[in-house]
């Protein structure tokens, strides 16, 4: 897998993998969603059960560990998350041994997208990305769905990349779901099981790399995962570090749950309930996929106020890049839509999430030129065209990790990142 290099984007030819087979059908999972949703309309049908949720004026208070920095909710959580900037920053200055008004020397960002399976092409970047010599150490990674899987691995380094490339090599459907009956499109909350999606990320997130997350927090590194509050409908940035930094007994295990809960496709797997306080009394939150809100960030505008300040004024800026993984394509995908209530209903759903990640992409693009931050983008390219024949199949994830290793054979052909979106 080639560098990223400056005003440049790598996309999925750069891998030099090419396949002839039907092109990819990514988004089954979301179209059975859509019939789910539909089904549920019915009626008459017994739901499982959960505790009361966070009353609307309390929804800001509620917590999960009694920390004040675990999460944000946006937008009202936007100034506390600036602060957390910064002082992740006098972190930084700390590590780095830096005087009193010295500048960073660079500042590297990396924002993972959602996109399901597609996660493997991530993975599979990073990998070569390392084998070419070239990755930089992050000093803010953030993640949405299987970017929220990716993103510990990215933040800690080649040291885990052997893990990052077990997860989409080695893996198969069934150590992610459980197939549950049509009914319970009636009768439960999802189509699917995502237990067995719960044990892996804990056999994967052990206790040796929390103490790396909590240290990189040390180091002033951030690793924010998002997930969605359905019933508050507020997006949620978890601070995974300050939470593994805590020392909390349950601090593992919230963070395996957040993991799981931005990976949660509403309807396809079920969603994540979070046990939190709120004015002395007990509450139940159910969250979903992040990706119901947006299919990647990087930060809220609230974050680089003071940057963009210095920069209207003329004074120095610390150099920064901005490093955008799009777990999917930039092109629309053909599909044959058959006269039907569920097929119709699930291709719009699809519409509309492929919609959002291209929006996603423009708005993270347009604020990183605000704020003089450099943009790179990678995705996948329009010709890969392998087969989905159900989702997560190991054979077509490999696809994307068995090209990470770097061409060196002459320079790729490339796109420019800023014209992309």
């Amino acid at each position: 897998m080639p560098a990223l290099d400056p005003g440049e984007a790598v996309t999925k030819d750069d891998a030099r993998i090419s396949h002839p087979s039907a092109p990819v059908r990514r988004r089954k999972l979301f179209e059975l969603a859509g019939g789910s949703a539909l089904a549920a309309l019915a009626g008459g049908c017994t739901l499982p059960e959960r505790g009361p949720p966070v009353p609307p004026e309390q929804t800001a208070q509620a917590t999960v560990l009694g920390l004040p920095n675990e999460r944000f909710l946006l937008p009202g959580g936007a100034t506390a998350l600036e602060q957390e900037a910064a002082q992740a920053i006098q972190r930084l200055r700390a590590t780095q041994n830096l005087t009193d008004g010295e500048l960073l020397a660079k500042m590297q960002l990396l924002a993972i997208s959602g996109g399901g399976e597609n996660g493997a092409f991530g993975a599979g970047l990073l990998c070569g990305w390392t084998e070419h010599g070239t990755r930089p150490v992050f000093e803010l990674v953030t993640g949405v769905s299987t970017g929220a899987l990716t993103a510990p691995f990215a933040l800690l380094g080649s040291a885990y990349d052997a893990k990052l490339r077990a997860v989409y090599t080695e893996l198969t459907s069934s150590d992610i779901l459980i197939r549950r009956r049509l009914t319970a499109a009636l009768f439960s909350d999802a189509l699917s099981d995502n237990a067995p999606l719960f044990q892996t990320i804990s056999r994967l997130l052990d206790e040796r790399m929390l103490a790396d997350i909590a240290q990189a927090y040390d180091d002033g590194r951030l690793l924010l995962i998002a997930t969605t509050n359905l019933d508050s409908q507020h997006p949620v940035i978890w601070n995974i570090g300050a939470i593994a930094k805590s020392a909390h007994p349950k601090a593992l295990d919230v963070i395996r749950r957040v993991l799981l809960a931005s990976a949660a496709i509403p309807g396809a797997f079920p969603p994540t309930m979070f046990d939190v306080t709120a004015d002395g009394q007990t509450y139940q939150e159910m969250h979903v996929d992040g990706g119901a809100f947006a299919q990647a960030f990087l930060y809220p505008e609230a974050v680089t106020r003071l940057r963009r300040e210095r920069k209207r004024d003329g004074e120095p800026i610390t150099p920064a890049t901005a490093y955008i993984i799009r777990n999917g394509r930039l092109d629309p995908e053909w599909a044959r839509v058959e006269r039907r209530a569920v097929g119709i209903a699930g291709r719009a759903i699809s519409t509309m999430i492929a919609a959002s990640g291209h929006n996603d992409i423009i708005r993270i693009f347009n604020n990183t030129r605000r704020d003089g931050i450099n943009f790179r983008l990678a995705y996948i390219s329009r010709d890969f065209a392998a087969d989905l024949p159900e989702p997560f199949d190991t054979g077509f994830m490999r696809a994307f990790t068995s090209a990470a290793a770097p061409d060196t054979t002459g320079p790729p052909s490339r796109r420019s990142s800023k014209s992309s979106p």
